[in-house]
Protein backbone atom coordinates (compact mmCIF):
# COMPACT_ATOMS: atom_id res chain seq x y z
CA UNK A 1 0.00 0.00 0.00
CA UNK A 2 1.05 3.41 -1.38
CA UNK A 3 0.52 6.44 1.06
CA UNK A 4 2.32 9.95 0.72
CA UNK A 5 3.90 12.27 3.02
CA UNK A 6 4.67 15.82 2.75
CA UNK A 7 8.26 16.57 2.74
CA UNK A 8 10.83 18.86 3.63
CA UNK A 9 13.20 16.69 1.67
CA UNK A 10 13.76 13.38 0.09
CA UNK A 11 14.55 11.33 2.17
CA UNK A 12 12.58 9.03 4.96
CA UNK A 13 14.32 10.80 7.71
CA UNK A 14 12.91 14.44 6.44
CA UNK A 15 10.99 16.29 9.09
CA UNK A 16 7.22 16.49 7.59
CA UNK A 17 6.44 19.73 6.12
CA UNK A 18 3.55 21.34 7.65
CA UNK A 19 1.92 22.71 4.31
CA UNK A 20 0.40 20.06 1.98
CA UNK A 21 0.01 22.06 -1.51
CA UNK A 22 3.07 23.84 -1.07
CA UNK A 23 5.09 21.70 0.46
CA UNK A 24 9.17 21.10 -0.55
CA UNK A 25 9.09 17.35 -1.54
CA UNK A 26 6.12 14.59 -1.55
CA UNK A 27 7.50 10.54 -0.18
CA UNK A 28 5.56 8.56 -1.74
CA UNK A 29 6.08 5.41 0.62
CA UNK A 30 5.21 1.54 0.14
CA UNK A 31 4.14 0.68 3.87
CA UNK A 32 4.99 -2.92 2.49
CA UNK A 33 8.73 -2.71 2.67
CA UNK A 34 9.48 1.42 3.52
CA UNK A 35 10.92 1.11 -0.27
CA UNK A 36 9.86 5.14 -1.20
CA UNK A 37 10.05 7.39 -4.29
CA UNK A 38 10.81 11.24 -3.77
CA UNK A 39 9.45 13.75 -5.73
CA UNK A 40 10.19 17.50 -5.74
CA UNK A 41 7.04 19.49 -5.32
CA UNK A 42 5.85 21.51 -9.10
CA UNK A 43 3.09 23.48 -7.03
CA UNK A 44 5.15 25.21 -4.90
CA UNK A 45 5.14 28.43 -6.61
CA UNK A 46 2.14 28.82 -8.19
CA UNK A 47 -0.29 31.57 -7.58
CA UNK A 48 -3.57 29.72 -6.88
CA UNK A 49 -4.52 26.27 -7.61
CA UNK A 50 -1.51 24.44 -5.50
CA UNK A 51 -3.58 22.12 -3.23
CA UNK A 52 -5.68 21.33 -6.27
CA UNK A 53 -2.41 20.16 -8.23
CA UNK A 54 -0.87 18.83 -5.39
CA UNK A 55 -3.75 16.33 -4.81
CA UNK A 56 -4.09 15.00 -8.46
CA UNK A 57 -0.52 14.33 -8.44
CA UNK A 58 -0.74 12.38 -5.24
CA UNK A 59 -3.76 10.47 -6.65
CA UNK A 60 -1.62 9.38 -10.18
CA UNK A 61 0.88 7.92 -7.82
CA UNK A 62 -1.66 5.39 -6.39
CA UNK A 63 -1.47 6.63 -2.73
CA UNK A 64 -4.63 5.69 -0.74
CA UNK A 65 -3.44 8.26 2.17
CA UNK A 66 -1.50 11.56 2.67
CA UNK A 67 0.02 12.61 5.85
CA UNK A 68 0.49 15.72 6.24
CA UNK A 69 0.23 19.00 8.59
CA UNK A 70 -2.53 21.02 7.29
CA UNK A 71 -4.50 20.33 4.35
CA UNK A 72 -6.80 23.31 2.82
CA UNK A 73 -10.50 22.55 1.54
CA UNK A 74 -9.35 22.49 -2.00
CA UNK A 75 -6.80 20.05 -1.53
CA UNK A 76 -8.91 18.26 0.71
CA UNK A 77 -12.26 18.26 -1.75
CA UNK A 78 -9.51 16.80 -4.65
CA UNK A 79 -8.28 14.20 -2.45
CA UNK A 80 -11.86 13.43 -0.97
CA UNK A 81 -13.08 13.29 -4.66
CA UNK A 82 -9.64 10.77 -5.63
CA UNK A 83 -10.82 8.24 -2.67
CA UNK A 84 -7.70 9.64 -0.91
CA UNK A 85 -8.09 9.61 2.79
CA UNK A 86 -6.44 12.65 4.30
CA UNK A 87 -4.28 12.41 8.05
CA UNK A 88 -3.30 15.76 9.34
CA UNK A 89 -1.87 17.15 12.33
CA UNK A 90 1.51 15.23 11.99
CA UNK A 91 4.80 16.18 13.46
CA UNK A 92 8.41 14.39 13.33
CA UNK A 93 10.49 12.65 10.49
CA UNK A 94 8.22 10.61 7.09
CA UNK A 95 9.74 7.39 8.46
CA UNK A 96 8.00 8.17 11.94
CA UNK A 97 5.12 9.09 10.50
CA UNK A 98 4.46 6.10 8.21
CA UNK A 99 5.41 3.92 11.22
CA UNK A 100 2.33 5.55 13.27
CA UNK A 101 0.13 5.07 10.02
CA UNK A 102 1.19 1.37 9.89
CA UNK A 103 0.43 0.46 13.75
CA UNK A 104 -2.96 1.93 12.87
CA UNK A 105 -2.67 4.96 15.19
CA UNK A 106 -3.41 7.52 12.99
CA UNK A 107 -6.68 8.23 11.63
CA UNK A 108 -7.90 10.34 8.52
CA UNK A 109 -10.42 13.36 9.02
CA UNK A 110 -12.78 15.03 6.39
CA UNK A 111 -12.67 18.47 7.29
CA UNK A 112 -9.86 20.80 6.49
CA UNK A 113 -8.13 22.40 9.17
CA UNK A 114 -6.41 25.56 7.64
CA UNK A 115 -8.13 28.31 4.98
CA UNK A 116 -7.79 28.01 1.29
CA UNK A 117 -4.02 29.14 0.63
CA UNK A 118 -2.27 28.20 3.80
CA UNK A 119 1.41 28.39 3.52
CA UNK A 120 1.47 30.88 0.45
CA UNK A 121 3.95 32.89 2.78
CA UNK A 122 2.38 36.12 2.12
CA UNK A 123 -1.45 35.26 3.45
CA UNK A 124 -2.42 38.38 1.59
CA UNK A 125 -0.11 40.87 2.81
CA UNK A 126 0.04 43.70 -0.01
CA UNK A 127 2.47 46.26 -0.89
CA UNK A 128 2.41 49.07 1.78
CA UNK A 129 0.47 47.29 4.63
CA UNK A 130 -1.43 50.15 4.64
CA UNK A 131 0.98 52.86 4.60
CA UNK A 132 -0.86 56.52 2.99
CA UNK A 133 -3.89 54.73 3.14
CA UNK A 134 -5.36 55.59 5.92
CA UNK A 135 -6.53 53.26 8.90
CA UNK A 136 -9.04 51.51 6.44
CA UNK A 137 -5.55 49.90 4.42
CA UNK A 138 -3.97 47.60 6.96
CA UNK A 139 -7.66 45.99 7.18
CA UNK A 140 -7.45 45.12 3.31
CA UNK A 141 -4.08 44.26 3.28
CA UNK A 142 -3.91 41.63 6.60
CA UNK A 143 -6.54 39.12 5.63
CA UNK A 144 -5.31 36.99 7.98
CA UNK A 145 -4.49 36.89 11.66
CA UNK A 146 -0.87 36.98 12.98
CA UNK A 147 0.41 38.60 10.16
CA UNK A 148 -0.46 36.54 7.25
CA UNK A 149 -0.25 32.58 8.60
CA UNK A 150 -3.77 31.13 8.74
CA UNK A 151 -4.71 29.76 11.56
CA UNK A 152 -6.91 26.46 11.77
CA UNK A 153 -10.66 26.55 10.97
CA UNK A 154 -13.26 26.16 13.49
CA UNK A 155 -14.01 22.27 12.16
CA UNK A 156 -10.71 20.37 13.28
CA UNK A 157 -9.39 22.84 16.50
CA UNK A 158 -6.39 22.34 17.62
CA UNK A 159 -4.54 22.94 21.17
CA UNK A 160 -2.47 26.43 22.06
CA UNK A 161 1.15 23.80 21.85
CA UNK A 162 -0.35 22.50 18.42
CA UNK A 163 -0.77 25.76 17.13
CA UNK A 164 2.70 26.90 18.69
CA UNK A 165 4.62 24.06 17.06
CA UNK A 166 2.80 24.96 13.76
CA UNK A 167 3.80 28.07 14.42
CA UNK A 168 7.46 27.30 14.87
CA UNK A 169 7.67 25.01 11.78
CA UNK A 170 6.28 27.74 9.29
CA UNK A 171 8.82 29.94 10.69
CA UNK A 172 11.30 27.69 10.10
CA UNK A 173 10.17 27.36 6.84
CA UNK A 174 10.73 31.01 6.36
CA UNK A 175 14.42 31.13 7.74
CA UNK A 176 15.33 27.95 5.29
CA UNK A 177 13.70 29.86 2.17
CA UNK A 178 15.66 32.79 3.08
CA UNK A 179 18.63 31.10 3.12
CA UNK A 180 17.91 29.85 -0.21
CA UNK A 181 17.03 33.26 -1.72
CA UNK A 182 20.02 34.59 0.15
CA UNK A 183 21.86 32.28 -1.30
CA UNK A 184 20.58 32.55 -4.84
CA UNK A 185 21.08 36.46 -4.93
CA UNK A 186 24.64 35.97 -4.00
CA UNK A 187 24.93 33.62 -6.58
CA UNK A 188 23.37 35.64 -9.37
CA UNK A 189 25.96 39.08 -8.12
CA UNK A 190 28.67 36.76 -8.95
CA UNK A 191 27.67 35.67 -11.62
CA UNK A 192 26.76 32.69 -11.99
Amino acid sequence: MKVAVSSTGNTLDSAIDPRFGRCSHFLVVDTGDMSFESFSNESISLGGGAGIQSAQFIASKGAVAVITGNCGPNAMSALSAAGVKVIIGQTGTVREAVERYKRGELGSTPAANVEAHYGMGGGGMGGGMGRGMGGGGMGRAMQTPQAGFSSPTSSSPVSKDEEIRLLKDEAQDLIRKMKEIEQRIGNLERGG
